[in-house]
């Protein structure tokens, strides 16, 4: 039996009849692609021509809306710029009320020394009159010295200022201030032993009896009087503790027998002038002055021991840098200022001290 020819008809080259279709789709498929590729090689185009125009606007500062990632990076350089502008303001406003403060300052200052200046003069006037008027009435002739009236007021404003500097150098020294520190307060404690010098001076002119009593002093400083003052020897006796090295005793010893020697010697000198002096107005008769222009002149003796009394102390306080350090210095400084501080201290506890009855 003969089969039919379709159930016997093998196509001829099964996969070769299909292949230009096929060869047609992956072409499509090619076409398509680049297509795609074009399509998107033209809209990178179009990106790098947008970005490349806004670059040139920029750089010509006509720059367009900046977009929202722009807004928010500029916002805290726009803060801290605000911040920073705002901390020059106040720092501006702070030097000007400083300024202020200090001419305020300043200006108060100069009000108070005027003002000091000027109770200083009532004072002066004051104790005057009240001198005076308390002369009046227990019976005394006369005006008060008015030379020993002013010394007496300045030698207690002397007296706080010495206090002050004790103060300050017992805090300097304990507080291990510098040399260069130390040595304006050495200076300064100098030049104040040399203003009561000065003030001694133009008082021994006014009543030089007045200045060897030492009624300006109190009763324990009078105690340890010698010709108006403290013996210089026995202020070397106070600061010998203050002293480190052999060497530098050595030279204190020495300018303390110097000291004793030039106090022996106007011991003497003074002993003498007490005596002729006495012989003078003894042999002196009542209604007959005479006598009067040896004693004046004797007088005047006095004051020049008086005088070279307080050179003797001031050449011992002067030989205390040359021999000392700066830190020594002010240590005896220190301790000479302590020493007149425990005799004031001591005549007061003496004066209110409960006497018991006989």
């Amino acid at each position: 039996m003969m089969n039919s020819p379709s159930a016997h008809f093998v196509p001829p080259v099964r996969m070769g009849m299909y292949e230009p279709f096929r060869q047609m789709e992956i072409w499509g498929e090619n076409l398509k692609a680049a297509d795609d590729s074009v399509a998107h090689a033209a809209f990178m185009v179009e990106v790098d021509r947008k970005l490349d125009d806004q670059s040139e606007d920029t750089s010509h500062g006509t720059l367009g809306t900046p977009n929202k990632y722009e807004q928010e990076t500029s916002r805290p350089f726009d803060k801290v710029q605000r911040r920073l502008a705002q901390n020059r303001e106040a720092a501006r406003k702070s030097r000007l009320r400083k300024k202020a403060y200090v001419q305020q300052l300043e200006s108060s200052r100069l009000k108070l020394i005027q003002l000091e200046q000027e109770l200083n003069r009532a004072r002066q006037q004051g104790f005057c009159v009240d001198a005076v008027a308390e002369s009046s009435q227990l019976g005394f002739s006369g005006s008060v010295n008015s030379g020993i009236a002013a010394f007496e007021l300045g030698y207690g404003q002397w007296v706080e200022e010495q206090n002050r500097q004790v103060c300050e150098l017992r805090t300097a020294l304990q507080a291990h201030t510098s040399d260069m520190e130390l040595q304006i307060l050495v200076e300064n404690g100098m030049k104040h032993y040399s203003q009561l010098f000065r003030m001694k001076a133009n008082a021994a002119k006014a009543d030089v009896f007045y200045v060897i009593s030492g009624l300006w002093k109190t009763s324990s400083e009078r105690f340890f009087l010698w010709i108006g003052g403290s013996r210089p020897s026995e202020l070397l006796k106070v600061i010998v503790p203050q002293l480190d090295t052999g060497h530098q005793l050595l030279e204190i010893y020495n300018l303390m027998r110097s000291c004793q020697q030039a106090e022996d010697a106007l011991s003497q000198g003074m002993e003498r002038l007490q005596q002729t002096l006495s012989q003078t107005v003894a042999e002196g008769q009542m209604g007959d002055g005479s006598y009067i222009p040896q004693a004046m002149e004797k007088l005047e003796a006095i004051t020049s021991f008086v005088n070279q009394a307080d050179h003797i102390r001031q050449e011992t306080l002067n030989q205390m840098p040359r021999i000392l350090t700066t830190h020594q210095t002010a240590r005896c400084l220190l301790a000479l200022g302590e020493y007149f501080q425990r005799l004031r201290a001591l005549s007061t506890i003496w004066s209110t001290h409960p006497r018991e009855s006989a």
